[in-house]
């Protein structure tokens, strides 16, 4: 066997390898999710006795989504999810391009270069850190909680730093300044430019951010938990905590509650996964 070969068949070998190892990292990591999917169908006696079974001993079931549905009050907090998940992740897109563009066509401006240092600084800062002094001031001494306008400028303000980050590299890296001049030769305002030129040119950087935000948005508890203390207020995740009871959970109910708050999340990662490689790698190259 000659060099060539040698090295042709440790290639060979090699990516196999990678091809296994990433097998069974992948099922590692959808076998929950797969596993939600099978005991959504069963009765809670069938899960407790037999999770990784495909079909109960009663047979296929659908029951649980109506019950969760109902115990969850689930119009309702879908709705409050929905209200608040979509005008956070607007409002951040909106405020933190603008922003990445004012700064980056404005670098030579020392108060842009503070602002855009101090908003990279505060995404060390843990939420943790925020979380006491946050409810006191706003429960407290405005007396502002219960709103969902509170909850979604606050996951507004948590968020627009790292976005600004993104749209920053993506505005200096792929927009060239040339296009802006041109524009502004054929009578475009600042305004008009930003709108007509670089927005629509931020579309791959403006679908991960969209991706990424919504789904800290809608899964998360921690911020509406402190927020949102009335019931018609709940979003999904507060509200699947009704089937958590102090002496037993009905697992069955559970799981058909997250699956019915995953499928808005699925169903907008599909449509806008080709997008986010390009747009998380968008401004990495040079800077």
């Amino acid at each position: 066997m000659t060099e060539n070969e040698k090295a042709m068949r440790q290639k060979k070998i090699f990516h196999i390898c990678m091809w296994v190892i990433l097998l069974l990292l992948f099922i590692c990591f959808i076998f929950p999710f797969i596993l939600v999917v099978i005991n959504v169908f069963k009765t809670k006696g069938d899960i407790t006795s037999n999770p990784l079974a495909l079909i109960g001993s009663h047979g296929f079931t659908t029951k649980n989504f109506p019950e969760a549905m109902k115990k969850m009050n689930f119009v309702t907090v879908f709705k409050n999810s929905m209200i608040i998940t979509v005008s956070a992740t607007v409002l951040t897109i909106i405020v933190s391009s603008m922003a990445a563009f004012v700064i980056v066509r404005n670098a030579s401006w020392k108060f842009c270069t503070l602002m855009f240092s101090l908003m990279i600084a505060s995404m060390v800062i843990p939420f943790q850190v925020l979380m006491v002094p946050l409810v006191s001031v706003y429960g407290g001494t405005l007396g502002v909680l219960n709103h969902r306008l509170t909850l979604i400028l606050m996951h507004v303000g948590f968020s627009v730093s790292m976005a600004m980050f993104m749209f920053h590299g993506a505005i200096k890296t792929n927009i060239p300044l040339e296009l802006e001049e041109a524009a502004t030769i054929d009578g475009c305002s600042r305004w008009q430019t930003y709108w007509k030129i670089v927005f629509p040119l931020l579309k791959p950087t403006i679908a991960t951010v969209a991706i990424i935000n919504a789904m800290a948005f809608w899964n998360d508890y921690l911020l509406p938990s402190l927020v949102l203390t009335k019931k018609e207020l709940y979003t999904i995740p507060i509200a699947t905590q009704a089937f958590y009871g102090t002496y037993s959970t009905d697992i069955g109910l559970v799981m058909a509650a997250l699956l019915l708050a995953m499928l808005p999340i699925l169903i907008l990662y599909v449509f806008l996964q080709r997008y986010i490689v390009e747009g998380v790698t968008s401004g990495a190259v040079k800077g």
